[in-house]
């Protein structure tokens, strides 16, 4: 937490007023910049990324090579994604192409049978323009599992005889860093704490409870001792947005429940959120081996993306407060802004849900 403290203290040593109307008009151009993208984007969006595509690559003792490619329906427009293959593993089924809901998948074989997949390249064209991972798991003959995750600034592995520890933390890392950045309703809940605590002190418990909420459910689910319906839980995390906004938008004289025990609320609010958080790293599977490194990396991703966040957020309000402003700092409009997105994310959930 020291670089976020860092900045938070700094912020705070100016006038309250100033330095959320200052974050509240970055929220505002934010806003306004993402939903002029959906506007002129013609493809679903939601609060979330698409889910990274999956390859999957099961070795036989025979060296014929089993091929799932699984990927999203729903693309970038002019984006198209597909895998590379080693150039010595020859196909020797034709595809098999199934659609489940909103995902593609398709199943071939390919024959390794004379260099095996130790040492071939596995590469995945189209992540740049797409805007997604892709997942590649690997089953060798002998039972040894690895597994990767390929993106754009690196769309290419070389098949090793066995995992790399530092390979499991980096993906993993960067999976939760990602997640975190592009989930706008995880990020709306953080504002809103920001928005909840104008001094430093019940800042920083508020900021640590949540994290340690998120955290703990996200280790319990992902490691299979509660399985909840994503559904639901996507739900009432839109929900908690919108209870955080009705509390902003109160009168603040008033001492409420919430503004008087701030961490106590943003711990349970984490669990929940720690729940969603399990369903985008479910999609993704956690390498056999390496659970508990996977859980670690991805926690302290989660915790850097909304360091990053807190800190671009503040340095920008900090930025804004030396410019004289045609207008007053529009605190309630964001607010109102923060409710409206998350009522309709409540309502479009249910509405998905029934």
């Amino acid at each position: 937490m020291t670089l976020d403290c860092l900045f938070i203290k700094h912020a705070l040593r100016r006038p309250v007023a100033s330095a959320l109307g200052a974050c509240s008009l970055v929220f505002l151009i934010a806003t306004v910049a993402a939903v002029a993208t959906i506007a002129i984007t013609p493809t679903t969006v939601q609060a979330h990324p698409l889910a990274p595509a999956l390859l999957q690559l099961e070795e036989q003792v025979d060296g014929q090579v089993e091929v799932l490619w699984k990927r999203s329906s729903l693309s970038v427009p002019g984006s198209s994604i597909e895998p590379i293959l080693p150039p010595n593993c020859p196909p020797t089924t034709r595809a098999n192409i199934e659609e489940q809901g909103v995902a593609v998948l398709v199943r071939w074989t390919i024959d390794c049978r004379k260099t095996g997949l130790v040492g071939q390249p596995v590469r995945i064209d189209g992540l740049g323009p797409a805007k997604i991972d892709t997942l590649v798991r690997i089953g060798l003959s002998d039972g040894r599992r690895i597994q990767r995750v390929l993106r754009r600034g690196e769309p290419e592995m070389i098949v090793p005889e066995k995992a790399s520890r530092t390979d499991v933390f980096i993906d993993y890392l960067t999976i939760g860093f990602d997640h975190i950045l592009s989930g706008f309703d995880h990020l709306l809940f953080v504002f809103g704490l920001f928005m909840l605590c104008v001094s430093f002190s019940p800042l920083i418990k508020t900021i640590t409870a949540f994290t340690v909420g998120h955290s703990v459910t996200l280790s319990i689910a992902a490691l299979g001792y509660a399985n909840l319906p994503s559904g639901p839980i996507e739900v009432l995390i839109a929900a908690s947005v919108l209870a955080l906004a009705v509390e902003l938008a109160r009168d603040a004289d008033k001492e409420t429940l919430m503004r008087r025990y701030p961490w106590p609320m943003a711990l349970l609010f984490g669990l929940l959120h720690g729940m969603g958080f399990a369903g985008a790293l479910r999609e993704v599977g956690l390498p056999q081996g390496e659970i508990p490194m996977a859980l670690f990396s991805f926690n302290v991703g989660i915790e850097l993306g909304q360091l990053a966040f807190v800190a671009g957020l503040l340095a920008t309000a900090a930025v804004l407060r030396r410019i004289e402003l045609p207008i007053p700092l529009p605190t309630r409009a964001a607010i109102y802004v923060m409710g409206s997105l998350a009522a309709f994310w409540t309502i479009e959930r249910i509405a998905a849900v029934v």
